[in-house]
């Protein structure tokens, strides 16, 4: 089995700094930091805060770095990291956006305008009420699948679960949800 080059070059580069190379630190970034900003992108989404999730990130890559024992499972421990990272950042938009819809309710109950923005409310109501009476699994996985737009890969690593599981948690989600919701339907 052929490994390719970059992941040689990365574990030198580990190997390296081990021993006290501060240039092979800054190399390791170089080759590694495109790769893991991507994947910092593709789970958050946007450019700003998947930059300020990699500057975290490769403060905890390089702290940790003495205490990897493997340098050749380095690929797959430092996008761990930036994983965490991105779903500490998640978990904090969705508090915010939980707080400020929490405040939009409270502040703008009063001004519903017509029969449909009452039947939408009442609507969106009725599915945050279900949504609480989930399992914790199945409702963190169709938040971020309907409400942060996370695809199921997305979602399994954020996770730690196969993206498999994932599926099956959606699954069930979606039909809990559709029996709460429209109990008449069979």
């Amino acid at each position: 089995m052929q490994r390719d080059r970059k992941r040689v070059l990365s574990e030198f580069l580990i190997v390296s700094a081990h021993a006290g190379d501060r240039e092979a630190l800054d190399r390791l970034c170089r080759l590694w930091h495109a790769d893991l900003s991507r994947h910092a992108g593709r789970l958050i989404g946007e450019v700003d805060p998947a930059r300020d999730i990699m500057q975290d990130a490769w403060c905890d890559i390089l702290r940790g770095l003495g205490s990897l024992r493997e340098p050749a499972a380095f690929p797959a421990w430092a996008y761990r990291i930036v994983a965490r990272k991105c779903a500490a950042e998640i978990r904090g938009r969705q508090s915010t956006r939980r707080t400020a819809e929490a405040y939009a309710a409270e502040i703008g109950g009063a001004s519903v305008d017509g029969e449909q923005a009452a039947e939408t409310a009442a609507d969106t109501g009725a599915i945050r009420m279900a949504m609480t009476a989930l399992p914790d699994d199945q409702r963190v996985a169709l938040a971020l699948y309907h409400q942060d737009g996370l695809s199921v890969a997305e979602i399994a690593v954020i996770t730690q679960t196969p993206a498999g599981t994932v599926k099956t948690r959606l699954m069930h989600a979606r039909r809990k949800l559709a029996a709460v919701l429209n109990p008449t339907r069979d």
